[in-house]
């Protein structure tokens, strides 16, 4: 009886087995981050801890982009339903984002991007026949207006919808693309710094010339996160009036200067500089376009860390002794289970006069930077009935953009609506410059559209609890704990709705207005710099152990890159003593202050 269950089980193994092996051979899974020549169009992985995918996306400025081509093989040959995952951005009704998807130089009759439905979902583009062993699959952009395409799926033999759902999707993915059974192992590292902005390159570098074997990954191309030349984020904070002279030497090396903000001139950002430092430690193992999605913890502790490439989907997998969250997002923590805070306390709960009367989700926004240049003839640009409306008795009479360009606010959530912030800035940034062009030629006739930022460069989201919350009072009182760490100096500077953008756009702010609070230097103790459940995690950057109303101070970028020195610091301690982040304080605490001063 035993036996006879036994085989059935193994039969049915079999044929699961075997139907899933077919059901592969017929289905073909094109992730479009993964096309061989991107052409024009770009590779937008924000929105990954809700999509769970990169996407592509023909970022014009209003002038379509150079075509996107890949090759597909087929292993059968016949017909099949071609499927589409997009989505129409701004359906108002009908939106900007049109392409067209050509297979083998014929192009699908179904335009895609228009559909007036703003959700993600697959688009029937209709049935082809394949009579060779590979095609070659050709996006055409058709307005330059940010068109986006996740996915594209062949089916044969089936007229079924792909899943739609989360769960489902991922299982389609990890079956057709070989996810986890491509999983590389990366090896073992003393520290692994998860966000390559300016706090985790300091810490990595930092780690790395204090003898520790450090790997540094970062989801994008570049290094210095808002920083960098795709966000254009000049970089704030003194580093000339630290307690701790020699700390922010690394932010030395790695600041290119202070071009402002959403300059156009790309080269301004030192995109080269931050790399050819980074490249040159030995010590350092660099791993770019790498997004971190999971986390192996075991006894509240981490173990390792998986990522994703954001252009190949090739996966990896980092082990570590200590990690270090400098993600902004507080990703690594929230994976791992680390308590952490989002949105503003309550003055009550925290006794500061600057505090909300009542707890909410009130967040800073996230801004994304433009530029306009003179040019020597007339330009035109489009109308834009799908951006917002802008009229003779609001716009914004600018030919750049400076830190006011914000959404946010508490009217999304930063994280999973981060798509929906960048796109609601683009219909603000475009609607405005079309209403320029075509109602203020005078100024803006021989002027055109340089650059706008499509990656968003975020203030506020997840703050990680430490063993220190640090306050308003600690900061105004400057109080000089043991620890006392990084040297702050920025204002405490809390953004909210400009008021006039709110009149005419109420709930749909993008103008920020704030009020400075000026500070004498003060410093930042080392127990708001790791976690206080998650034992090997340390933290550096936006997303340390603050209140909301502290945070509006240690956020600029400079003083997150003195946090990413200390952490460097702290685990070159940790790692000499078999010690934890905790123990360094409870323990080495006197070794660790000599080591900052010195």
């Amino acid at each position: 009886m035993i036996k006879l269950i036994f085989s059935r089980h193994l039969l049915s193994f079999v044929v699961f087995f075997c139907m899933q092996r077919l059901v592969a051979q017929e289905q073909i899974l094109i992730e479009a981050e993964s096309f061989k020549q991107k052409g024009g169009w770009v590779i937008d992985q924000q929105s990954f801890p809700v999509l769970h995918s990169s996407y592509l996306m023909a970022h014009g400025m209003g002038r379509p982009v150079a075509d996107a081509k890949t090759t597909v093989k087929f292993p059968k040959k016949g017909t099949y339903r071609v499927w589409v995952r997009t989505k129409d951005w701004a359906p108002f009704p009908v939106g900007p984002g049109r392409f067209k998807l050509f297979v083998d130089g014929q192009p699908l009759q179904v335009t895609f991007g228009e559909s007036g439905d703003s959700a993600w979902k697959w688009y029937n583009g209709g049935d082809i026949k394949v009579d060779r062993d590979s095609v070659e699959l050709v996006l055409q952009d058709l307005t330059g207006f940010n068109g986006r395409v996740d996915a594209i799926l062949f089916n044969k033999g089936s007229e079924a919808e792909p899943p739609n759902e989360l769960a489902a999707l991922d299982m389609l993915r990890n079956r057709l693309l070989g996810l986890a059974a491509g999983r590389k192992e990366m090896g073992n590292f003393d520290l692994v710094v998860v966000g390559g902005g300016v706090a985790g390159t300091c810490a990595a570098l930092s780690a790395a010339r204090l003898g520790l074997k450090v790997a540094l990954i970062q989801d994008r191309p570049l290094l210095g996160g808002n920083n960098s030349s795709e966000v254009r984020v000049h970089l704030m904070g003194d580093l000339d009036k630290s307690y701790y002279p020699k700390l922010g030497r690394i932010v030395r090396e790695l600041d290119n200067g202070d071009p402002g903000n959403g300059n156009p001139n790309a080269k301004e950002y030192g995109d080269a500089r931050k790399f050819a430092i980074v490249k040159a430690e030995k010590n350092l193992s660099l791993f770019i376009n790498t997004h971190v999605y999971q986390a192996e913890t075991e006894n509240n502790t981490i173990k390792a860390v998986i990522g994703r490439n954001i252009e190949t989907n090739q996966e990896t997998r980092f082990t570590g002794a200590y990690f270090a969250d400098c993600t902004g997002d507080g990703t690594l923590g929230f994976l791992a289970g680390a308590d952490f805070r989002m949105g503003r306390e309550s003055r009550k709960e925290t006794g500061e006069s600057l505090a909300a009367d009542e707890a909410d989700d009130f967040t800073l926004g996230t801004s994304n930077l433009w530029a306009s240049i003179p040019v020597d003839s007339t330009t035109t640009f489009p109308e834009t009935p799908w951006a917002l409306p802008f009229s003779d008795e609001y716009h914004i009479d600018e030919v750049q953009s400076d830190w006011q360009w914000e959404t946010g606010f508490g009217n999304f959530n930063t994280i999973t609506e981060a798509e929906q912030i960048r796109d609601h800035n683009l219909r603000a940034v475009y609607g405005n410059w079309s209403y320029l062009k075509n109602h203020k030629p005078e100024k803006y006739a021989k002027r055109e559209l340089a650059w706008v930022a499509y990656i968003g460069g975020k203030r506020e989201s997840r703050r990680l609890m430490g063993d220190h919350i640090l306050t308003q009072m600690d900061i105004q009182e400057g109080k000089m704990y043991p620890d006392a760490t990084v040297t702050a100096t920025w204002t405490i500077d809390l953004h909210f709705p400009d008021k006039k953008n709110s009149l005419y756009f109420p709930d749909e702010e993008f103008f920020a207005g704030t009020k400075h609070i000026r500070v004498a230097p003060y410093t930042i103790p080392y127990r708001s710099l790791y976690s206080r459940n998650i034992n090997n995690l340390f933290m550096a950057g936006r997303n340390i152990s603050t209140t909301h109303v502290a945070f509006g101070s240690t956020r600029v970028m400079r003083t997150c890159g003195m946090m990413g020195e200390v952490v460097g610091m702290a685990a070159s301690i940790a790692k000499k003593y078999q010690s934890s982040p905790r123990g360094v304080y409870e323990k080495y605490l006197s070794e660790f202050m000599r080591m900052i001063k010195d």
